[in-house]
Order: C-alpha cells, then structure tokens, then sequence
C-alpha cells in the first residue's frame, strides 16, 4: 500500500512541502501559526509503529520544525500534539502560541471556528515558513 494523504488533512491544510520522512501542511486557520507535519508512510497511526530510524528523523524533523517556527513566530509556547482521534493517519501538530491568543491558555482544538487565510495571507506565509527552513 502507497502512502495517501488523509482526506481530512487534505481539506484542511495548505501544503508547503516535503522533508526526508514528512510532509509540511499548514493548517487553513489564520487565528494561529498552525502547522502539521505527516510521515509519508502507508497505514501508520501512531509513532510507536515507525521503526527506528524513522522515529529519530520524525524527531529530528519535529525538533526543526518547531525550533524555526517558535523563532519566526517569535512564539510564548509551542504546541506539539500528536492525537489523532479524527484523522487516524500519523501526523503532528505544531502550533504556535502567544499569550494574547483567543484560545489562550486553554488548547485550541475545537474551541472556535477556522479563520481560513486570504490567498494573500497564505502566499506571504509560506514565503516567510519555506525562507526560514530553506525550501
């Protein structure tokens, strides 16, 4: 079985691009820096089923991700989630905080409909996210 990208996830997200293990989405949710990173491997739902090396280079990826993103975003606190109850398929969420957001310091899943971004919005932000990581 091939890797396929969640329907959900699909939906949801604006792709940014791919590292060695994982692909870059950015949530359609303008009220915060939102970002989800998803193993490009078939059937996994949790990162216990990856083998070892893919768990070190999730993490590797991970650790980047956030890293840039908190810098960046000039982050208070960084989110990183891995839950899964509505989309099965493996994927890590990466949200940035600030102590001045609407959902603050309660998570932010499910607590207000998305803001999706303007084409403008999301054209400036994958320009500043992809110059940060070097994409």
């Amino acid at each position: 079985m091939t890797f396929q990208l969640h329907p959900r996830l699909e939906q949801d997200c604006i792709s940014i691009g791919r590292f060695e293990l994982c692909r870059l989405l950015m949530m359609n949710d303008s009220q915060y820096p939102w970002f989800i990173l998803v193993p490009e491997l078939a059937d996994v739902r949790e990162i216990y089923q990856l083998n070892k090396a893919d768990r070190e280079l999730l993490a590797e990826e991970s650790n980047y991700l956030a890293e840039n993103l908190a810098t960046l975003y000039q982050a208070d606190k960084m989110n990183i989630a891995a839950i899964g109850n509505m989309v099965p398929q493996l994927h890590i969420h990466h949200i940035v905080r600030y102590r001045t957001d609407k959902a603050w310091p309660a998570p932010v899943w499910g607590r207000f409909d998305a803001v999706p971004y303007t084409e403008r919005q999301i054209t400036e932000n994958l320009a500043r996210v992809k110059a940060q990581l070097g994409m």
